[in-house]
């Protein structure tokens, strides 16, 4: 390797092309021949030439960066296994396309125009959003921008004009009621999630859609915050309320371990009295006691397709038309039925 910094002129020479043709290749640009790719490409290995970061953003205009965006409080954020896993997979993603994760928090409601006076700037090529409540205007607002943006999760407004992946709740709940039913189960119970969250709200209509075929009552119905907590104290709501439930359907594992938690300090065994069936199954669910029946969260493979869109809306410059794919959540059988 040369001791000097390396010019694209000398990886030019050294690959018999012009000095535009070499930065095409370097730039992953088209018309470019296979030759003349393969020929740049062993140039630049040769000499360890490295490409001036500033000097290609003036060219491509791209940033080499990612915002994800999560509009929920930082205490939310860093307690709840959804979040975790996605962070990570995300920019595990990001770093295997040479993309730098730029992490953008927001309350809901709070603190938009300041993440709109960021984005407007460019200071990154496309952004992925997680989390979405009834009053945000993200989808509106990253859309007007023409900024490339892919949702995990449907988001309440606007979700016609951008693209997104998502799990296919509403079904997930009505599985998840089914095996409470094929369990013996009458008095059906769900602690749902957060009612401006759009999966929240998708849960709870499918636990009420799969009653109403049984042709039984919807009405035991206790909202909690997607925490251990709230599901505890939902939980505990429910109890007091109608003392012959005999299962649950909870909408995330942290509140059904939260339930689990108040059953047990009535006395009430889970499986024999009440059965209880819990929705991600990252991580959480194993270490219940018993461990947790639960619908397993796609968030893997919503992650990679999230990703694969993004990259797909940057290269056309924010003008393709909005994709949407939706995942089927399956069903992880332990002790809690």
């Amino acid at each position: 390797m040369n001791e000097h910094a390396s010019t694209l002129g000398e990886v030019a020479r050294l690959a018999g092309v012009s000095k535009a043709t070499a930065s095409r290749a370097i730039n992953g640009r088209s018309k470019v021949s296979a030759k003349a790719q393969t020929a740049v490409l062993d140039a630049v290995r040769q000499l360890g030439y490295t490409p001036n970061g500033t000097a290609r953003s003036l060219v491509t205009r791209r940033t080499g960066s990612v915002a994800v965006i999560l509009p929920e409080s930082d205490e939310r954020i860093f307690s709840d296994p959804f979040f975790a896993r996605m962070l990570h997979l995300v920019s595990r993603a990001l770093r295997e396309h040479d993309l730098q994760l730029v992490l953008l928090l927001a309350e809901p409601g709070e603190e938009e125009e300041r993440l709109l006076k960021y984005l407007r700037g460019r200071s990154v090529d496309g952004a992925i959003v997680a989390s979405h409540h009834r009053d945000d205007r993200l989808a509106e607002h990253l859309s007007d921008l023409g900024l490339p943006c892919v949702f995990i999760g449907r988001p309440w407004l606007g979700a016609e004009r951008v693209s997104y992946v998502d799990s296919d709740n509403t079904a997930a709940a009505r599985q998840a009621v089914q095996v409470l039913l094929d369990a013996g189960r009458r008095r059906i119970a769900t602690i749902a999630g957060s009612r401006d969250m759009r999966a929240g709200h998708d849960r709870l209509e499918g636990w009420r859609h799969e009653l109403a075929a049984a042709e039984l009552d919807a009405d035991l119905v206790a909202y909690g915050d997607f925490t251990e907590e709230g599901g505890a104290e939902a939980c505990a709501a429910l109890l007091d309320t109608a003392e012959d439930i005999d299962g649950i359907f909870a909408a995330s594992d942290l509140m059904a371990k939260g339930a689990m938690r108040e059953l047990a300090s009535r006395g009430i065994r889970v499986p024999e009295d009440v059965s209880i069936v819990g929705y991600d199954d990252l991580g959480v669910a194993e270490r219940t006691r018993p461990p947790l029946t639960t619908l397993h969260n796609p968030i893997g493979p919503m992650v990679t397709e999230a990703v694969r869109l993004l990259l797909e809306a940057i290269a056309e410059g924010g003008r393709g038309v909005p994709r949407r794919v939706v995942f089927v959540p399956e069903l992880v059988r332990r002790a809690s039925v």
